[in-house]
């Protein structure tokens, strides 16, 4: 009898010993609660990555940069964003309530991020078959001469319409020469030795055949 009494007697202390120990373990947890702006504007900054660097546990601020998850006295709290300074915070540890709250400012800072180069070849091979085979392009002074070469300047002037300026002074210029010769005689062209010369020269370079 007085050992069944003594098992009972063990089983009841240790009953209450667990249940007194879960409650001084949940009295260690409280609510961190808080809201993260920027340190310009006050504005509130949302998806900043929140962490409890003890546990490795945390969350993220919302679209109104606020916060809220489960932590411990004497926790440090990580925060940091893109574009801003890493800041941590410690909770301390003569809370007399199992909540807190924190206001925390977040700093700009420059990311100065490494140049990346990319190349549309997968291989060195193919990079270096492209780099023989590339043809380069003309600059600027290569297309202008190009484009007040002779010949280019010929083409153009005999497949471009005359506009109406041209048009006037090459009247003018008819009316002028009936002028030059009212009254008289016009010359023969048949005895221009110039235009004979022309005429040959058109021969020869067959621009009277049939195209």
């Amino acid at each position: 009898m007085k050992i069944k009494f003594i098992f009972l007697y063990l089983f009841v202390l240790l009953l209450f010993s667990g249940i007194s120990q879960q409650n001084k373990n949940d009295s260690l947890y409280i609510q961190f609660s808080g809201i993260v702006v920027t340190q310009d504007s006050l504005k509130p900054l949302p998806y900043c990555t929140v962490i409890d660097k003890s546990t490795r546990r945390g969350t993220i601020t919302d679209f109104f940069g606020y916060f809220s998850f489960v932590a411990k006295p004497n926790d440090v709290i990580r925060f940091s964003s893109v574009g801003y300074k890493n800041a941590e915070f410690i909770i301390p540890d003569t809370l007399t309530t199992n909540k807190y709250s924190l206001i925390q400012i977040m700093f700009e800072d420059t990311i100065m991020l490494k140049t990346a180069t990319i190349y549309p070849w997968p291989s060195k091979e193919q990079f270096a078959k492209a780099f023989v085979e590339t043809k380069i392009p003309n600059d600027d002074y290569q297309r202008a001469l190009a484009n007040l070469s002779r010949s280019q300047l010929q083409d153009r002037m005999e497949f471009t319409p005359m506009d109406g300026a041209q048009n006037f002074k090459w009247q003018q210029q008819q009316i002028q020469t009936k002028l030059y010769y009212a009254g008289q005689y016009p010359p023969n062209q048949l005895f221009n030795p110039v235009a004979w010369i022309k005429f040959i020269e058109a021969w020869k370079r067959g621009d009277f055949k049939k195209k």
